[in-house]
């Protein structure tokens, strides 16, 4: 990889990463539901989950739903299915007043495993890993080129997702009562909702 296409994969994971979609909107949620300190397992969770998903596309994932087409249908279904579930349990989740009664309540914010294992089930993640891997990377790449995409895309990600979670955790100043956080609940729902706009009339994730 020449520096040309460096300069342009750390633009493009830049923009795709920081961008509003699923992972963010619920970093969001939870920095202002959980604040910053217990979100970071979840942004964790985020990027390395992100990074071995990258690494997984380009040594033979993207070669196999190349072959299977009606897999993009299978997973498509599969992941908005589960984000539909998933702004159902942030809309619906219970304020609480304070940080000990919220950890203490089923209200949990995700662990590092399940925000790992939620790129594979989020569309905007796996449109993210198949533009990387198809269109910043030689036809013939070799496992260290795809451990640098990954590597580049991890490194973005990391500050990318964060201003998320801390924009999340500064709107905590606002939200003082239950009925306003409930509000902003409902809300980041909604935006979960239609941050899958692009993916529900698109032919490919």
């Amino acid at each position: 990889m020449n520096n040309e296409i460096i300069t342009a994969l750390i633009a493009f994971a830049f923009v795709s990463s920081i961008t509003p979609g699923p992972n963010n909107l619920m970093l969001m949620a939870s920095g202002t539901n959980f604040g910053f300190k217990h979100t970071i397992p979840h942004v964790l969770g985020v990027v390395i989950g992100f990074t071995v998903m990258i690494v997984l596309v380009g040594v033979g994932l993207l070669q196999l739903f190349d072959a299977f087409p009606l897999s993009y249908l299978i997973l498509k279904v599969l992941s908005v299915a589960y984000l539909f579930y998933l702004a159902w349990k942030i809309a619906t989740s219970a304020p609480l007043e304070n940080d000990d009664t919220r950890l203490e309540s089923k209200a949990k914010p995700f662990t590092f495993l399940q925000a790992a294992l939620f790129q594979w089930v989020n569309p905007k993640a796996w449109a993210m890993a198949l533009t990387a891997i198809s269109a910043y990377m030689p036809p013939f790449h070799s496992m260290i080129t795809v451990v640098m995409v990954a590597v580049i895309f991890g490194a973005v990600t990391l500050p990318s997702t964060s201003v998320w979670v801390l924009i999340g955790s500064q709107m905590r100043r606002f939200l003082t009562n239950p009925f306003s956080l409930q509000v902003f609940n409902v809300c980041t729902a909604l935006l979960l909702i239609g941050s899958l706009y692009p993916i529900l009339f698109s032919t490919k994730i």
